[in-house]
Formats: C-alpha cells, sequence, structure tokens
C-alpha cells in the first residue's frame, strides 16, 4: 500500500470516530423529563403526616414531585374556589370538606382519620393550668378562630363542659395555636392530640375530659379541575393504604 492510500485511511478512520462519537453525544447529553407535579392541599393539622407520605408517595412513583399547600381547612377551601389549582384536598373536618363538596371544587370525599382535642401549655407548665376549668382565669389561653375546624370543635367541646372561653388570640390555622404556646406567648392553648405530639418536650400535655364526644373527621377527596386526575386518585388510595395510615396512627390519628 502506497503512503497516500496509507494516509487516505488514517484520516478516513479519524473521521468515522469524530461521526460516531458526534451521533452519541445527543442522546448522553439529552435531558431528562421533569417529574409531573401533584399539587395536595391540606389542613395544617397533617403537616408532619403528610410529608412523611409524600415522601414514600414519591419513592413508589419516582416520577412525581409532590408539592403540598398547608393552611387552615377553611382557607384552602376559599383558595379553591377563587381558581387556585390543587389535585387533591384533605380537610379537618368534614364542614369544610361538604363546602368544598357544595361548590363542585371536588369528587366524592372519603374519611381518612380522625383527631381530638387536648390542652397544651409551655414545657413546666408554668401558669399552673390543671384543665378546662377554673385554672383558666388570668392565663393567657389561644385557641382557633370559629370558622377553623379546631375552632369549630373547641367551640361544641366547651359547650358541651359548660366552660366559656375568653381567648386572648383565636388562630387560622392549629399549628399557630401550637407556636405561641411553644415560645411562651401563651400559657395555655387548645389543640389536635397529633399537634401536642408533634411538639414532644415543648409543651406539657393536659387531656380534657369527654374531649373523645367532639371527633373531627378528616375526609380526603380529588379536585374537580385536578391536572392529574388519575394521579391525585392513585395518592387518595395510598392515603387509605395500611402504609399511609400506620403513619397517621405514630402521629397519633385515630382511624376514621
Amino acid at each position: 500500500m502506497s503512503r497516500v492510500s496509507l494516509r487516505t485511511c488514517a484520516i478516513a478512520a479519524v473521521a468515522a470516530v469524530l461521526l460516531a462519537a458526534c451521533g452519541s453525544g445527543p442522546s448522553s447529553t439529552q435531558p431528562s423529563a421533569a417529574p409531573t407535579r401533584l399539587t395536595v392541599f391540606a389542613a395544617a393539622s397533617l403537616t408532619r403526616s403528610y410529608e412523611q407520605i409524600g415522601e414514600q408517595f414519591e419513592r413508589k412513583y419516582p416520577r412525581v414531585d409532590v408539592q403540598f399547600s398547608f393552611e387552615g381547612s377553611q382557607n384552602l377551601v376559599a383558595q379553591m374556589a377563587q381558581g387556585a389549582p390543587a389535585d387533591v384536598l384533605a380537610t379537618a373536618d368534614q364542614r369544610s370538606m361538604n363546602k368544598a363538596v357544595e361548590q363542585n371544587l371536588v369528587n366524592v370525599p372519603r374519611q381518612f382519620a380522625s383527631n381530638v382535642l387536648t390542652l397544651v401549655t409551655p414545657a413546666h407548665n408554668p401558669a399552673r393550668v390543671t384543665g378546662l376549668n377554673s385554672s383558666l382565669r388570668g392565663a393567657k389561653l389561644v385557641i382557633c378562630a370559629p370558622e377553623v375546624p379546631c375552632g369549630n370543635a373547641t367551640r361544641k367541646l366547651a359547650n358541651k363542659l359548660g366552660v366559656t372561653l375568653k381567648p386572648v388570640s383565636e388562630e387560622q390555622k392549629v399549628t399557630d395555636v401550637r407556636g405561641k404556646v411553644e415560645s411562651g406567648e401563651a400559657d395555655v392553648g387548645i389543640v389536635y392530640r397529633t399537634d401536642a405530639l408533634a411538639a414532644g418536650n415543648k409543651v406539657d400535655v393536659i387531656p380534657i375530659g369527654r374531649a373523645n364526644e367532639v371527633v373531627n373527621h378528616y375526609p380526603i377527596a380529588t379536585a374537580v379541575g385536578a391536572t392529574h386526575q388519575g394521579l391525585a386518585k392513585r395518592f387518595v388510595e395510598y392515603v387509605m393504604s395500611a402504609d399511609a395510615q400506620k403513619i397517621l396512627s405514630d402521629d397519633g390519628f385515630s382511624g376514621p
């Protein structure tokens, strides 16, 4: 083989390698598709449990990104009515969910958990509160506002016990009540049992007699305008599953 032919072959070989490299380049640098976002509107008292449930759901469906909005149930329904996009709604009482149903915001709901109220004080109970009784006199009491599920339940329970409450503040979500107690801004607050457990050693817990007579049941439903209806249904099913129910139980929720 002549020197010219050898050089020609060498150039051809190099060109072939370069062409192969160019051909394989795009596939190796091709950006992966963005995950599908699932938007879940959930009551503030579900924050701790739903964050864990969301992580497990994402492990089961790796191409899904679950985004939560935790607020008072009444605010979530109002936001949806104003056009806020959501795929799933979970509220802290049936009353709030009924409003969503009446406005055709959600499909048929299912109950997945229940909760009861308790008293919490800052650690070591400096105001020496003993219950929903005369020990509340002079104490800075914080509760949920009446339109909030925990506030509605608080008033029902107080009426059953014949107690007149004189709060210094009424909050729009139960986690704000808990926060004021944890910080010492309030002497005592009425929250869900689950919030008391979530606060850990930041608070002392005082059970309320007959609290089991006022139970808040938590419903969940897919949104009528859900962007990802099938995925929303799978999330609801997952919340009803044994794995998710264990998370809820561990956090202090009772069954539906």
